[in-house]
């Protein structure tokens, strides 16, 4: 008998939304210690399927049609307080991103006895002393320290696996993983998916994991849904639909994941458009009449150089000091120590007034593009305002501003538009066009595109790709994901912390790699070892 049976679910948007209805006609079931993978790019309303189920749909978003059927009741037609007994209970939900979803007040032991509390379940010391077993049970370090800690003092997977200790508190039956571990380190990644399938083994739940990543898929799915638009247009096992796909959308997500296949390498050139010598970033906190001063060195004496016309990969997990290293050659971050130099200029020497003269050489494309933009302002302005500032003149600014948005696959009527008339990707467009019209000698790439669904992601990796080809663009790339730095990268440096581990070439770093660490980051990208896992069974 299955956990869950979704029949005909139709889910209306409000009058003036780009279509009707966020999901239409869509059935599943998931069976008891099965797991379903739902996939999709944004909008294809599998995250919409979710929160109808636990009665979480926005304000103008109703169920139209359908039934949802948990053992025997339909959850969609429930009275809110028999919804409120089910939440956490019976059904659990572990979102995409923890930070939002945690209280930063509330210490992590009592965000778990909260659950209790909120069920009316054990008393304040059963409830503490369940907490912890649960800390114990996701493996979290240090389980007395953790249950006294508050969100802002874990790392995001630490964040996760409190998020999945909440969720696994009552016991519930079905899980609902929301996309919970598209924004995390890929090693951080594998160790949630394993934890994931140990609960489920040991628990005998049934999961409905959300994700756009077909790597996820390979490595824990039992069922596949794949969702466009809002309707089903596949489904079959995970062996099925990865190895014989039938639709043309399911070929096209396939066919975007980044592959380990490598680019041809080219010869770079010998004038260096970075050169970074023996950087350091130290950050301390803390010290007083009664606590140590803590010291974490960020960057630790790291030197390295990006070619002119080169794309240099920086990897390695958060908190490896990749992003520091990134914002220091910008100069949004001082260094302590090092030099960092463009065009032979030294930034990291230079005084205030003089680095906003130089500071042009230098741009940054963000993760999030949409925070990086004024809401406010056009995206004209937002283009025009640096070059402005530098003296052109604002006709001259304006067409070439003009220009770059063609140049960049938007086309020059985007100007007029502000922020939130675009998807996630055509704002990374945005934010490309924007530090190429300072006329940079370096562009730094900071995770540019780990947040885009795969074919987004592989849209914006064929746009820097070719902007290098055309304009001899010189990149620093950074990025967690080893797969989407060898669709690009002529070399890659690896980063642990704050020490530069290895760097060559990609095909050596990924053929013959010399360092554990890296050999670790690896072998921990979701579904690598799929087709022999496959092949072999």
């Amino acid at each position: 008998m299955s956990t869950l049976a979704i029949e005909h679910l139709t889910i209306g948007l409000p009058e003036g939304a780009d279509r009707p209805f966020a999901v239409e006609d869509v059935s599943m079931t998931i069976d008891k210690g099965q797991i379903l993978c739902v996939v999709g790019e944004s909008g294809s309303g599998k995250s919409m399927t979710a929160n109808a189920l636990m009665g979480l749909l926005p304000r103008g978003v109703t169920v139209k049609a359908g039934h949802a059927m948990f053992e025997g009741r339909d959850v969609l037609r429930l009275p809110e307080a028999e919804k409120m007994a089910l939440r956490g209970a019976q059904v659990a939900m572990i979102f995409q991103e923890p930070m939002t979803a945690l209280n930063p007040l509330m210490r992590i032991g009592d965000q778990i006895a909260e659950v209790f509390a909120a069920h009316d379940r054990f008393t304040q010391a059963e409830r503490r002393k369940k907490a912890l077993d649960l800390i114990r049970e996701v493996q979290l370090p240090d389980p007395e320290k953790i249950i006294r800690a508050y969100p802002f003092q874990l790392s995001g997977g630490q964040r996760q696996r409190a998020m999945i200790a909440m969720a696994l508190a009552l016991e519930p039956k079905l899980l609902i993983a929301d996309e919970p571990t598209t924004a995390l380190d890929v090693t951080t990644q594998a160790q949630i998916l394993k934890l994931i399938l140990d609960l489920r083994d040991r628990r005998g739940m049934a999961v409905m994991f959300i994700t756009h990543d077909f790597g996820v898929v390979a490595e824990i799915a039992d069922e596949v849904i794949v969702m466009r638009e809002g309707r089903v247009v596949e489904r079959g096992t995970a062996a099925a639909v990865l190895k014989y796909p039938q639709h043309d959308y399911t070929r096209r997500l396939l066919d975007a994941i980044p592959t380990g296949m490598l680019p041809e390498q080219r010869a770079l050139s010998e004038t260096p458009a970075l050169e970074i010598k023996g950087l350091r970033k130290i950050y301390r906190t803390g010290g007083g009449f009664f606590r140590e001063a803590r010291e974490v060195r960020a960057v630790d004496d790291v030197s390295l150089t990006v070619a002119r016309g080169e794309v240099l990969g920086l990897v390695g997990e958060s908190g490896s000091g990749k992003s520091t290293l990134g914002r220091t050659a910008v100069r949004l971050v001082t260094p302590d120590g090092g030099q960092v130099l463009v065009g032979g200029v030294d930034l990291a020497a230079l005084p205030e007034e003089e680095l906003r003269t130089q500071r042009h050489k230098v741009q940054m494309i963000f993760q999030d593009p949409y925070a990086s933009l004024n809401p406010r302002q056009r995206i004209l302005g937002a283009i025009t305002d640096g070059p402005i500032a530098r003296g052109t003149p604002r006709r001259e600014a304006e067409e070439r501003a003009k220009e770059l948005l063609e140049v960049v696959g938007l086309g020059a009527d985007a100007a007029s538009r502000f922020p939130h008339e675009f998807s996630g990707g055509q704002r990374q467009r945005i934010g490309i066009a924007r530090a190429l019209a300072m006329d940079p000698e370096l562009i730094i790439a900071d995770e540019a595109v780990s947040a885009l669904d795969v074919s987004i992601q592989a849209q914006v990796l064929d746009l820097l790709r070719d902007l290098r080809e055309r304009m001899g663009l010189s990149i620093l790339f950074i990025t967690h994901d080893l797969r989407v730095a060898a669709q690009l990268c002529d070399r890659i440096a690896v980063m642990q912390r704050g020490k530069l581990v290895e760097i060559g070439p990609v095909h050596d770093i990924f053929l013959k790699p010399q360092k554990d660490y890296t050999k670790q980051l690896l072998a921990a990208v979701p579904g690598s070892d799929w087709e022999q896992r496959n092949e072999s069974a």
